[in-house]
């Protein structure tokens, strides 16, 4: 390969792409909906309905109302000798949020069911506080049969919240509190990015090829260069173009969100209204912990090697990624032809994003292990191991093993591009390029 017609090449395909509006649109506006992806939801958990929830309840127990004590935002109103049905059709004419209806029999269910009623989808907040005001009554209800003398009195000293709190030592045998959310934030993190990333400017390399082949630009190219050196200097280019942009958007990012906390005073935390996501509980419980817990999780974690794997895994999954869409590229005339060869290609790659869910819980596990160690999974699945710590050795051979398979795509790739690169009007099938990767010239 003649590497001053490859450095050519991809000048041209970075100059090209980067002086397009398209790029400087997004190069710019993504900034912003990246800080506000962090920042808003913040912001979201300390916003509250303000308006008052009237709410009927009918008791047939006498026993969870006075469990049922008045909010901030819900004001509850007891009646006797009524149905839900006396309300059914003028529950919004009354200024009525809901009817919850406690049956007499739930005190003696070994599975109590209360049923609540309204014209609207019930908060899931008032759901969780009338079940737990259910539990309590059936609970102090059973608890009575047994005639225990100052049973209020046992309870209130029976009952115990246990914090467990993680301590990790330190190499040099410091003793520091660590929070796992930290380390499953800054994993998920990652992992997405690298999807992300290898995911868009991987299918940007397939739809250039297709580009030039359609409009014959390639056939004046490659009277200059070999096809090899024409996809990788493609590769190449679209990955320092990668580069640039991921660069600007963390740098841009960080920026917005520091000078934001900076007027705001800071995003506080809380808990996420409705029901709680992965994510959303994963913050509340480092809110609970406090703020000295999380820099001392963050003081334990290596970030230089948490962002040179992070520009390690995606240059080499990028450019193993690449390698196949630029092939695929060449054997299709237009993005109708490419969806036959799309999935087995694409199949890895969201299979590694469904296995990071696993290795946030289970770092260690063997499938964990050995995911991380396949090529086409290892980018997201070593970078979701990575900020909970791997051994030196296993980050080496994973490295390694990319690597090679990425060289030996690359081989195949070349020669499915050769001969691709230049045929028009034929469907290609699956033994053709298997054909294809055979020839010897």
């Amino acid at each position: 390969m003649n590497i001053k017609k490859i450095k050519i090449i991809i000048k041209r395909e970075f100059l090209t792409r980067v002086r397009k509006k398209s790029f400087i649109i997004v190069t710019l506006l993504t900034p912003f909906f990246l800080a506000s992806f962090m920042v808003i939801p913040g912001l979201m958990a300390t916003i509250k309905d303000s308006g008052k929830k009237e709410i009927i309840v009918i008791d047939h127990t006498n026993k969870v109302a006075p469990l049922l004590a008045d909010t901030d935002e819900l004001i509850f109103r007891f009646e006797s000798g009524k149905t839900p049905s006396d309300y059914k059709d003028n529950l919004d004419a009354q200024g009525l949020y809901a009817v919850v209806n406690i049956d007499s029999l739930i005190l003696h269910e070994h599975h109590p069911q209360v049923f609540i009623y309204s014209t609207k989808q019930i908060n899931p907040d008032i759901q969780r506080y009338v079940r737990i005001a259910v539990e309590k009554a059936v609970q102090e209800e059973r608890l009575l049969k047994y005639n225990i003398e100052n049973l209020d009195e046992i309870l209130k000293e029976v009952r115990t919240e246990a914090q467990v709190r993680t301590m990790v030592w330190s190499s040099a045998g410091e003793e520091k509190e660590s929070q796992v959310a930290v380390y499953m934030i800054i994993s998920m993190v990652c992992g997405f990015f690298i999807y992300m990333f290898i995911f868009m400017f991987g299918s940007m390399v397939m739809r250039g090829v297709i580009e030039e082949k359609t409009s014959r630009v390639v056939e004046v190219i490659i009277s200059s260069v070999k096809p090899i050196e024409l996809m990788m200097g493609k590769i190449l280019g679209i990955a320092c173009v990668a580069l640039l942009q991921f660069a600007i958007w963390i740098t841009v990012t960080l920026g917005i969100v520091t000078i934001i906390q900076g007027i705001m005073g800071g995003v506080p935390s809380g808990n996420m209204p409705g029901p709680a996501g992965r994510m959303s509980q994963m913050t509340q419980d480092m809110s609970v912990s406090g703020a000295d817990s999380i820099f001392s999780t963050l003081s334990l974690i290596n970030f230089p090697l948490v962002v040179t794997a992070l520009v390690c895994y995606f240059l080499l999954g990028y450019l193993l990624y690449a390698s196949m869409f630029a092939a695929i590229g060449s054997a299709s005339d237009n993005d109708t032809d490419t969806q036959q060869f799309m999935l087995p290609v694409t199949l890895p790659l969201i299979l590694g994003m469904f296995l990071m869910m696993h290795t946030f819980q289970h770092p260690d596990s063997t499938l964990s292990f050995w995911c991380s160690m396949i090529p086409f999974t290892s980018p997201m699945i070593m970078m979701a191991r990575v900020a909970f710590g791997v051994p030196p050795w296993e980050l080496a051979l994973s490295l390694l093993i990319l690597t090679g398979t990425f060289v030996a795509i690359v081989f195949f790739a070349a020669k499915i591009y050769r001969v691709g690169i230049l045929m028009y009007g034929k469907k290609v099938s699956w033994k053709e390029l298997w054909k294809w990767m055979r020839y010897k010239n």
